[in-house]
């Protein structure tokens, strides 16, 4: 969608050097910059890379608000996120949306305005749909479920019945929400096992976003929950009555054992191992691979924990040179 660069500022936040008269179409990288792109240095020393380039225009921070001769320059105090945002103003406009004649839309339903619900999509009874929300082919979504506004599910979608979805949730690909939680009880007579309750629900707040073929199950007896602007990348796994903050980060590969608690503005890292029972407190970080026991508590935030079990990693690398020393003395 063509912006000038005056309109692109005054939408950003941003001071424009140079000629705002210049139309821009899309964002892109220094090396497949285009005379329509817009690209983004963060320091000042790919700035000369950035200007020489074949792109339109550049967002760069306050250390190139004297090299505006070669072309235009957005200044912001944090480019890389005006570049994201950019590439959000630039992006091709929504298709007219429409109910594909091949989904599956029960009389019960109830669907907002400019709704898009792709072929072979199946909607359970009592489903709500916000506004302006696209739903991919394939989708499935039981009863009662409910989709805020401007959210997006991609294509094969399972929603179990009872979830709730908040505004601007995006899911993508094969993910499955809500589903029923890994929980048995053992009979001591015969060494059998029988399933505890799975009949809670789970609740995705606002601005989350859940990456392909993830699994979060809904609560046991209660709710699972992921707060606010939580994002969440492909192939993770959550299991049931976990509490999710708001803002964490979840790299892949991760899982979440039932009734975890992850508090607010946390970042995990990928293939990371949480046991049940666990907190993990405001602002920590937990390093790729790392393993965090039963009830364990991980307090200290911007601290950075590593290994398993997950200790801060300035311990965790002591303890490695202490190996190694160790080890050079046997030879």
């Amino acid at each position: 969608m063509k912006q000038t660069l005056r309109d692109l500022a005054e939408k950003l936040g941003c001071r424009l050097l140079g000629d705002g008269s210049i139309t821009i179409t899309t964002v892109s990288s220094l090396q497949s910059a285009t005379s329509e792109s817009m690209v983004f240095v963060e320091d000042a020393k790919h700035l000369d890379a950035a200007l020489s380039s074949s792109a339109a225009a550049v967002i760069a921070g306050q250390f190139a608000a004297t090299d505006a001769k070669q072309k235009p320059i957005l200044i912001s105090t944090q480019p890389r996120l005006t570049f994201a945002r950019a590439a959000k103003l630039l992006r091709d406009p929504d298709k007219i949306r429409a109910i594909h004649t091949g989904a599956t839309v029960p009389a019960s339903a109830k669907i907002g305005k400019n709704v898009s619900i792709g072929p072979r999509a199946i909607l359970g009874e009592q489903v709500k749909i916000g506004d302006e929300t696209t739903i991919g082919a394939g989708c499935v979504i039981g009863d009662n479920a409910t989709i805020g506004i401007h959210c997006r599910i991609d294509a094969n979608v399972t929603i179990y019945p009872g979830t709730a979805l908040g505004d601007r949730v995006i899911v993508q690909a094969g993910a499955v929400l809500g589903s029923e939680g890994f929980g048995y009880v053992r009979d001591s007579a015969t060494g059998r096992y029988e399933q505890f309750p799975q009949i809670g629900r789970l609740v995705i707040e606002d601005d989350v976003e859940i990456g392909a073929n993830s699994t979060i199950d809904r609560g046991a007896l209660d709710e699972t929950r992921i707060r606010r602007g939580t994002k969440i990348d492909n192939l993770v796994h959550i299991g049931h009555n976990v509490q999710i903050g708001e803002n964490v980060v979840i790299a892949a590969q991760t899982g979440l054992s039932g009734s975890a608690v992850v508090e607010d503005n946390v970042i995990i890292g990928g293939q990371v191992g949480i046991a049940d029972h666990v907190r993990i407190e405001a602002g920590a970080i937990l390093g790729a691979q790392s393993g965090i026991p039963s009830k364990k508590v991980i307090r200290g935030k911007g601290v950075v924990f590593w290994g398993t079990p997950a200790r801060p990693i300035r311990e965790y690398l002591r303890e490695l040179a202490f190996l190694s020393r160790a080890a050079k003395r046997e030879r």
